[in-house]
C-alpha cells in the first residue's frame, strides 16, 4: 500500500499531538485548584505589558479563598500597562489583605515600573534586586499625528461629528491648543490617582510621593533609600520573608499556576510597550502608566 508510511506517518504525530494536549491540560488542571491541607505560598508571576487583569484577578480570588494559602507572592517583572487593569488588580490585592485574610508580599524582577510599581504599592511588603529598576510613577499617552502623510498622498478625511470635540484625538488633523488642555486635565486627575494609591499603599505623605512622581526612575538600592522599596533580595529572599510574615517554619512549600504558552502574548510582551499598542488601530488610543522606550 503506497500510502502506509504517510497514514503511519499521521497516526504517530496525532497520537503525540492528543499526549502533549493532555499533558497541558492535565498539568493546568492540577496547578489551578490544588486541594493543599498544609501551609503554601502562591506565586502568581506579572510579566510584559500589562494589558489585561483577567488571569491575575481569577488568582488572586482563587489563592484569597483558599485555606492552605497562608501567602501571595507577587513576582513583577513588567514596565507597567494601561491604566485599568493596573488599577483592578491594585484593588484585588487590597481585597485580598482585607481583615488580615492574606499576606502578599511584592518581589520585582528587573523591571517594575510605572504600572508594575502601581501594583506592588499595594502589598504588604516590596522586595526589590539592588539593580531593579522601578518607580516612573506617572501617566503617559502617546498619539500619532499623519496629517502630512495624508497630503503627500492626496487622501482627505471628512469628519462628520455631533460635538465640538468629538474628534479630539483624530490623527488626521493637528491638535489644537484647547484640546491639548483637555487632555492634560485628564492626564493629571489619572496622574493624581496614582500617586494617592501610593501614599496610600505604602503610607508615605502625599507629599513626599508628589515629589518623586515625575515619571523618573530608581534602582531597587535607590527605592529602598527613599521608601518605595522594604527589602532588597531576589525572588528565593522574597520567599523567605514572605514566610516569616506568617510564621511558616522551615522551606516553605511554593505553588504556582501553569500558564499555557501563547505566541501572542509573547508578541505583545516583547513589542507592544515599544509600539504603545499601536496608536492608530481601533481603541488604541490609552492613558498608560507605562515606562516607554524610544
Amino acid at each position: 500500500m503506497k500510502n502506509r508510511p504517510l497514514l503511519i506517518g499521521l497516526l504517530v504525530f496525532g497520537v503525540l499531538g492528543l499526549v502533549f494536549f493532555l499533558w497541558v491540560y492535565r498539568t493546568t488542571i492540577l496547578t489551578e485548584s490544588p486541594v493543599l491541607t498544609d501551609d503554601r505560598i502562591a506565586l502568581i508571576r506579572i510579566e510584559g505589558v500589562i494589558l489585561d487583569s483577567k488571569d491575575t484577578i481569577d488568582e488572586l480570588k482563587r489563592y484569597r479563598e483558599n485555606p492552605g494559602i497562608k501567602a501571595i507572592l507577587l513576582r513583577i517583572d513588567s514596565p507597567g500597562g494601561a491604566v485599568v487593569p493596573s488599577q483592578e488588580i491594585y484593588e484585588e490585592v487590597k481585597k485580598a489583605r482585607e481583615g488580615g485574610k492574606k499576606k502578599v508580599v511584592s518581589s520585582m524582577g528587573t523591571l517594575a515600573a510605572s504600572g508594575g510599581y502601581y501594583i506592588a504599592s499595594a502589598t504588604d511588603k516590596i522586595v526589590a534586586n539592588p539593580g531593579t529598576l522601578t518607580g516612573s510613577i506617572g501617566v503617559i499617552m502617546e498619539l500619532a499625528n499623519v496629517e502630512g502623510l495624508m497630503k503627500k498622498v492626496g487622501v482627505e478625511s471628512i469628519v462628520i461629528k455631533s460635538g465640538a470635540h468629538k474628534d479630539l484625538v483624530s490623527p488626521f488633523r493637528k491638535m489644537r491648543e484647547e484640546e491639548r488642555q483637555i487632555l492634560q486635565n485628564v492626564l493629571d486627575d489619572v496622574h493624581e490617582q496614582f500617586i494617592e494609591a501610593v501614599s496610600e499603599g505604602r503610607g508615605i505623605p502625599i507629599e513626599k510621593v508628589r515629589s518623586l512622581a515625575d515619571g523618573r526612575i530608581f534602582t531597587g538600592r535607590q527605592a529602598k533609600g527613599i521608601g518605595l522599596v522594604d527589602e532588597l533580595g531576589d525572588l528565593q529572599d522574597a520567599i523567605r520573608i514572605t514566610a516569616s510574615l506568617v510564621g511558616i517554619k522551615g522551606e516553605p512549600k511554593v505553588v504556582e499556576t501553569k500558564k499555557r504558552f501563547s505566541f501572542f502574548d509573547l508578541f505583545r510582551d516583547q513589542f507592544g510597550a515599544k509600539w504603545g499598542y499601536f496608536p492608530l488601530a481601533p481603541g488604541g488610543v490609552q492613558l498608560k502608566y507605562l515606562l516607554t522606550f524610544g
